[in-house]
């Protein structure tokens, strides 16, 4: 049985769209995603109503406009694995264009928000990149939209985790939204594999067990974490990419690790 927590990947869609989670399907109140495949010359319109929307661009060339704002050609990517991304917000109530100049594989995440903030790119120059853990717990973390810039309900950030290592490790959680130790986001996992054939591992579990799915993930699904701690391993040979896109009534990333791992913090 498949775990009402996976989205497979639609592959070969006429339409190119790879992905789409919108909160009425994945039944939570903040986080939609999705990734649509351009060939070259195909454009994508949208209108984003009452949500900002934060556009990387995973792999590829195009060019992009947000609103009246023209920014031009962007990406130079082949794979998410190669170095930090272009990005683009768009505030609600605007629109937005990216025009293929290459094939191109983009990702869209949106939470609600009224429109407060311009429209403007991000370039890979505003990436900051990080290594988190140690030994077989590190990983490569590329913060696209983290709490420190501007967005009204955005968090999204890019991972690259190793073969034979954990992410998102030790397992924590963000389901509380007690504002001091641990805020309350729905998160998405967008999983690429370095090699598609693989295959890696993600576990969804709260404390009392109410929830307890262990996942296999293959190129290109989504895992939902709509609470609860949610590890990930990655196998050995097997690089694993992931794109997270968070949101909340609180725009704030605080966790609470799981019971019985707090020696392994400095760690994380």
């Amino acid at each position: 049985m498949i775990s009402p927590l996976l989205v497979k990947a639609k592959r070969s869609a006429p339409d190119g769209v790879v992905q789409r989670i919108t909160p009425a399907s994945a039944g939570w109140t903040y986080v939609g995603f999705e990734v649509v495949d351009l060939a070259a010359g195909q454009q994508l319109e949208r209108t984003t109503d009452d949500r900002e929307v934060c556009v990387v661009l995973l792999s590829g060339r195009a060019l992009v406009a947000a609103g009246a704002e023209v920014f031009g050609a962007i990406g130079d990517r082949t794979s998410p694995f190669e170095g930090r991304p272009w990005s683009m917000y768009v505030p609600a109530r605007s629109s937005f264009s990216v025009r293929a100049e290459s094939a191109c594989e983009v990702a869209l995440g949106s939470a609600p928000a009224v429109g407060r903030l311009p429209p403007r790119l991000i370039p890979p120059t505003d990436v900051a990149e990080e290594t988190r853990g140690q030994g077989t717990n590190a990983r490569y973390v590329r913060n696209i939209l983290p709490d420190t810039q501007p967005a009204e309900s955005l968090l999204v950030v890019e991972v690259i985790t190793p073969g034979g290592h954990w992410s998102s490790y030790p397992p924590h959680k963000h389901d509380s939204a007690d504002g001091s130790t641990e805020t309350q986001l729905e998160e998405t996992y967008y999983h690429r594999l370095a090699r598609p054939s693989g295959f890696a591992f993600q576990r969804v579990y709260t404390d009392d067990r109410s929830l307890d799915e262990t996942i296999a993930v293959e190129d290109r699904d989504v895992v939902l974490v709509p609470r609860g701690y949610h590890p990930v391993g990655a196998p050995h040979g097997i690089d694993l990419y992931y794109l997270n896109v968070m949101a909340g009534p609180v725009r704030r990333w605080l966790f609470r690790v799981a019971p019985g791992y707090d020696f392994q913090r400095r760690s994380t």
